[in-house]
C-alpha cells in the first residue's frame, strides 16, 4: 500500500503562511505541518492549531535563517546580539562542528525549542528542521539525548531518490545531485541510531531536491514514482503579498505549491491511484 504523509514547513514564519497552512489543510491535501517556535506568527500559528485539532503539528527546529529562543550571553555564541542566526546555512554548518563551545548552547537552545513547543499544549508529533539542519551531525546527536527525553518518536530522515526527481525536472542539476549525495550520506548515519531508539520515520521524503517548487505539475508527475509504504512529501505554501516569505524566499512559488495543496486533479489522482492520506500519528485523512 501506498501512503503519503503531506507537510507543510514553516508554519508560524508568518501570517501569509499560517493563512495558506490553514487552507491547505481545511481544502486541500495537507496532513500535518512543522512549527518554528521563534518565529515572529508563532501565537498567530498555535491559535490556528488549537482551532483545526485534526492537523498534526511537528517541531520545524530552526538554527540558521531564524531567532533563538533560548538566551546564550557568552562569546562565542551562535547567534547575534539581537538573537539572530546567520542566513547562510552553510556557514552555520560549519561553525556548528568545528566550534566546540557552540555544543552546549545548541543544546540548550534545542532544548528551549521543545519545551517552548510543549508550552504551547499542542501534542508534539515529530521533528523535522528549517533547511533540514535537524540532519546535521552535531544536531543529530544531541536530538538523540533529547527526543526519547521528550518522548517524540518520529523524524523528518531526509532523502530522495535524484533518479526519480530529475526524470519530473532536470533544473539544477548539479545541485540537486549534490544534496541527494550529502543527504543520503547523512541519512545513512541517522538511520541505525534511529532504529536503535525505535524513532519512526518514512521510507523516502520529497521536497528536498525541489524546493520551493512543489507545483501542481510537479506533484502530478511525482505521485507516479511513488514507492510502497509511506512517503513524506513537504511544502512551502505561502498566501502573498507577505513581506516576511518573499524576503527570505524571493524564487519560491508559494502561491503554486498551495495551489497544488488544493488541487482538484491532485485530488482525483490519488484516488485513482488509491494512495492514502495520513499524518505521523497514523490518523487517516478521510477524504482527498
Amino acid at each position: 500500500m501506498k501512503e503519503l504523509i503531506i507537510n507543510a514547513d514553516d508554519f508560524g514564519l508568518s501570517d501569509g503562511v499560517n493563512k495558506a497552512v490553514i487552507k491547505a489543510w481545511q481544502e486541500g491535501i495537507l496532513t500535518s505541518a512543522s512549527l518554528m517556535v521563534g518565529a515572529d506568527a508563532f501565537h498567530e500559528a498555535v491559535h490556528l492549531a488549537k482551532a483545526n485539532p485534526g492537523l498534526q503539528v511537528g517541531l520545524h527546529l530552526t538554527l540558521v535563517q531564524g531567532r533563538a529562543v533560548g538566551e546564550h550571553p557568552k562569546f562565542p555564541r551562535i547567534c547575534d546580539a539581537k538573537g539572530l542566526f546567520t542566513d547562510d546555512p552553510v556557514h552555520a554548518g560549519m561553525r556548528y562542528y568545528f566550534i566546540k563551545p557552540f555544543r552546549k548552547q545548541l543544546h540548550r537552545e534545542i532544548e528551549a525549542q521543545i519545551e517552548g513547543f510543549l508550552q504551547t499544549g499542542i501534542p508534539l508529533s515529530h521533528i523535522d528542521g528549517h533547511l533540514n539542519i535537524h540532519m546535521h551531525p552535531v544536531v543529530f546527536d544531541i536530538l538523540c539525548e533529547l527526543m526519547p527525553k521528550y518522548g517524540i518518536t518520529t523524524f523528518r530522515l531526509s532523502r530522495e531518490n535524484l533518479r526519480s526527481n530529475l526524470a519530473i525536472d532536470r533544473s539544477r542539476l548539479f545541485g540537486k545531485a549534490t544534496d541527494a549525495f550529502i543527504f543520503s550520506k547523512l541519512a545513512n548515519r541517522c538511520r541505525p541510531v534511529l532504529d536503535r531508539f525505535g524513532i519512526g520515520y518514512t521510507g523516502e521524503v520529497k521536497g528536498l531536491l525541489s524546493s520551493g517548487r512543489m507545483t501542481e505539475s510537479y506533484l502530478l508527475k511525482a505521485l507516479e514514482t511513488l514507492e510502497e509504504g509511506t512517503t513524506e512529501i513537504y511544502f512551502h505554501p505561502g498566501c502573498l503579498p507577505c513581506t516576511e516569505i518573499t524576503r527570505r524566499m524571493p524564487d519560491y512559488r508559494h502561491e503554486e505549491e498551495l495551489a497544488a495543496l488544493t488541487s482538484s486533479r491532485v485530488k482525483g489522482r490519488l484516488k485513482e491511484l488509491g494512495i492514502g492520506l495520513k499524518n505521523y500519528r497514523g490518523e487517516v485523512k478521510t477524504y482527498a
